[in-house]
């Protein structure tokens, strides 16, 4: 649909193709077929091509719906990645209100003809149903549980056994949450000092609180300001400071952020002598966005992929 994505005129100009989809994802209002791999092979955006009639590749009509037959690569590989996302809310007082943990496993497999895989996690209630014991801290409890069609949900409801036949390529495997108490990996102390209404300043504080062996990419530290403050100037001991009129914000942006370290930004801005000091609207939270490669909050482990 181009850069601007999903729009009307995009709907539009491609009715051809999406009436196409349509008809052949959906049988009487019923899923069919949502593999993009599968659909890519009988599904042209050159409508009007009929010097061959198009043919139904056999995995439409085959159990395995989401995997074509035949399929050879020269060298077996199959890579998966565990992505968790840590949504985290804090009080002024340093007191966490929510905390939740979004994770997604992702596969690519290059592997040849019709294989069946087996993934093990350190799933709770895995070890409970097939009566084994694990430590404390050691396991961890997946709520929410959303897998790829290619999962065999009835062995998982029997034995919480993650079996499956992959398709070819890249795919999300499957999603979960957890609900579980987990202390911010960077903390950020803000201190607003506005002095007569003529101007106001910040003292930021970033301490990350996880292992020094770990490092923090691409930290944002997003600081809400008043909409009317001007004349910025800024000074911090590591990273860029930059002023974004847009989001009513400073942006602190830190490359790498190593473990068990502490930094410090101050900023000055000017204030205009009409503003109002009991204006309080634009306190609001402070934003944290940043990125741990190797390094799961959750704890959850691949226990083996056979």
């Amino acid at each position: 649909f181009g850069q601007d994505g999903l729009n009307e005129e995009g709907l539009r100009n491609n009715f051809v193709i999406i009436y196409e989809l349509l008809d052949e994802m959906m049988d009487f209002g019923f899923p069919q077929t949502t593999e993009q791999k599968i659909l890519a092979e009988y599904i042209t955006q050159e409508g009007h091509r009929l010097e061959k009639q198009p043919q139904l590749p056999q995995s439409a009509t085959n159990v395995v719906s989401w995997r074509s037959e035949g399929i050879v690569h020269r060298k077996n590989e199959i890579f998966l990645d565990v992505v968790e996302t840590l949504n985290l809310l804090v009080n002024s007082a340093g007191q966490v209100l929510h905390s939740e943990i979004i994770g997604v496993i992702k596969m690519k497999s290059f592997l040849s003809g019709m294989p069946e895989l087996k993934l093990g996690l350190n799933d709770k209630l895995m070890f409970k149903a097939s009566g084994r014991n694990f430590s404390k801290g050691k396991a961890v409890e997946m709520e929410d549980i959303k897998f790829h069609q290619c999962v065999r949900l009835t062995r998982f409801e029997n034995d919480r056994t993650i079996s499956f036949i992959p398709p070819d390529g890249e795919f999300e495997l499957m999603s979960y949450r957890l609900n579980t108490n987990v202390k911010p990996l960077i903390w950020v102390e803000a201190v607003v000092e506005p002095y007569k209404s003529s101007r106001i300043e910040y003292k930021i504080k970033a301490r990350s609180q996880f292992k020094s062996r770990s490092i923090a990419n691409n930290v944002e530290i997003l600081i809400p300001v008043p909409c009317d403050v001007d004349s910025p100037s800024f000074k911090a001991s590591i990273g860029t400071v930059t002023y974004v009129p847009d989001k009513d914000a400073i942006v602190w942006s830190i490359k790498q952020f190593y473990g068990a370290r502490e930094y410090l930004m101050m900023a000055h801005f000017g204030l205009p002598s009409t503003s109002d000091p009991s204006d309080m609207s634009w306190k609001k939270p402070a934003q944290v966005t940043f990125e741990i490669p190797y390094f799961t909050v959750s704890g959850i482990q691949v226990r083996y992929l056979k």
